[in-house]
């Protein structure tokens, strides 16, 4: 199941699937802005059919916080 969540992160943030780990985040990976970020939450929301809140869309400060975002709607990664 992660490998789902890489597979968007790496679409989005347009880097290759091998450069995406657990702790990738924005200081991470350049080019994860603000803007970039919205629409890694759209993906994010649309690949596992699910509506983020806002308090999860402000937290989501690297990949392992994504994944407990993903784990609060019952989601397994």
């Amino acid at each position: 199941m992660s490998q789902r969540l890489f597979k968007v992160i790496s679409q989005v943030l347009n880097i290759p699937l091998d450069k995406i780990n657990i702790e990738s985040s924005p200081d991470t990976i350049e080019g994860w802005d603000s803007l970039k970020h919205m629409n890694l939450v759209l993906a994010i929301e649309q690949e596992f059919n699910i509506q983020l809140t806002e308090e999860q869309i402000f937290e989501m400060l690297n990949v392992a916080l994504i994944k407990e975002s993903l784990k609060e709607h019952e989601i397994e990664i």
